[in-house]
């Protein structure tokens, strides 16, 4: 008889509702400018309060998020967004747009350290840990993929229609956190420091070790190539590809649900398989695909364009790239936290949300400048160089968490 850890569930169930919410900046940036009549530069503020909270909480909370309980702490998220949705409904404003981004970028620093914190606890191995890391951020993926079909969905033409989806999403937050408040929490953990100070002092000490340093570098160079790519895929789209504008933005859904499976996928095949060859084997191919397919879509005429079906394959090979690059963030990840002690697992995991923000606006930012000055059809050939970094970090990481694991 299949039995479901009602923790685990709780996870996956928290993790989806901040997915939606955290990829719906660019809709709510769009609507700004036609609802209430702010300019480009104004509106593109939402993603700076998003992420802004979401790099300082990590910050400040995760080397001693451990003394407010990680069940507590994400019921404090939960509860942050419920009220977050309601207001933006009730505000309809541009300061309300704001204020909701504000709220669940701190609710989302978070859920994240918690997360990645009670994974560790709830696993017995790094082959367990590997695979539920792998499941919950593909399960994250599925819920960006579903932003871009759940807004327009509510967006029935009237002014205000597009806000009822905030009740929606405050009603997901909110059986969210009747469920985990309800859920019987038994975990132990220890407390990273004897204070505060030495809490902070942990985290700080773990820039010292070079597994934690390969490892930052990995995952800044991961998440410069995922957010690269996601960014300026529409963009790609429509400019070399000159599909239509629609399309372009629901071609990017094709990347993200691509995301999501490479991830389960990777969430099985490491229960089978070392995580150093799905990731090199993810990697290699990654790189053929933009060696071999991406010229093939680029060269390709592919004619009048008015809905998806009309799109030819080779249209879609590229956002396959998804499925490749999907295990390489969840699985470096895991590998790094299963090599640590399990009371550094949360100081851990606020450097991986800090260093995957900063890889993420650094590698958009990047592919930008790419765009302008190389142009759209040649920018994405300059991912080949991260993605051979990470084949060299990824040697050196496996090295150093086999050093780290017999010591521990």
């Amino acid at each position: 008889m299949l039995t479901i850890n009602p923790v685990r569930l709780s996870l996956f169930l928290n993790y989806f509702v901040f997915a939606i919410l955290l990829n719906s900046v660019g809709i709510v940036i769009l609507k700004s400018q036609k609802v209430y009549g702010v300019d480009e530069v104004q509106a593109s503020t939402l993603e700076l309060f998003k992420d802004l909270p979401i790099a300082i909480v990590s910050f400040l909370v995760a080397s001693f998020l451990p003394r407010i309980g990680y069940k507590r702490a994400m019921l404090i998220g939960l509860g942050i967004v419920v009220f977050a949705c309601i207001g933006m409904y009730v505000g309809n404003s541009f300061m309300a747009a704001r204020l909701l981004f504000a709220a669940v970028g701190v609710s989302f620093a978070l859920i994240k350290v918690s997360v990645y914190s009670v994974i560790g606890l709830v696993t017995n191995n790094e082959k367990e840990h590997n695979s539920l890391m792998s499941r919950i951020e593909g399960f994250f993926m599925f819920g960006i993929a579903l932003a871009y079909f759940l807004f327009p969905a509510f967006n029935t033409g009237a002014p205000d229609s597009w806000l009822n989806v905030y009740w929606l999403l405050a009603g997901l937050a909110g059986v969210s956190f009747l469920f985990f408040f309800f859920c019987k929490f038994y975990q132990v953990y220890e407390i990273p420091g004897a204070d505060l100070a030495d809490d902070f002092r942990q985290m700080f000490l773990l820039m010292t070790r070079l597994l934690v340093i390969v490892f930052v570098i990995s995952a800044f160079l991961f998440v410069m190539i995922e957010q690269g790519i996601m960014t300026w895929l529409p963009t790609f789209n429509d400019r070399v590809l000159q599909l239509p504008e629609n399309i372009s933005i629901m071609m990017a859904s094709i990347l993200a649900i691509s995301l999501g499976v490479g991830r389960f996928l990777a969430g099985y095949l490491t229960q089978r398989i070392s995580w150093v060859w799905v990731l090199a084997g993810c990697i290699a191919t990654a790189m053929a695909l933009v060696v071999f397919v991406l010229p093939q879509a680029v060269s390709t005429d592919v004619g009048s364009i008015t809905r998806l079906s009309d799109i030819p394959f080779i249209g879609f090979a590229f956002p396959l790239v998804g499925l490749f690059i999907a295990p390489i963030y969840p699985l470096l990840n895991s590998v790094v936290l299963s090599a640590l002690p399990k009371k550094l697992h949360s100081p851990m995991s606020g450097l991986i949300i800090i260093f995957s923000a900063l890889g993420g606006t650094l590698g958009s930012r990047l592919i930008g400048l790419l765009f302008k000055n190389v142009g759209a059809a040649n920018a994405f050939y300059y991912t080949l160089i991260p993605m051979a970094l990470l084949m060299l970090a990824l040697l050196l990481l496996r090295k150093l968490t086999k050093e780290t694991t017999t010591e521990h």
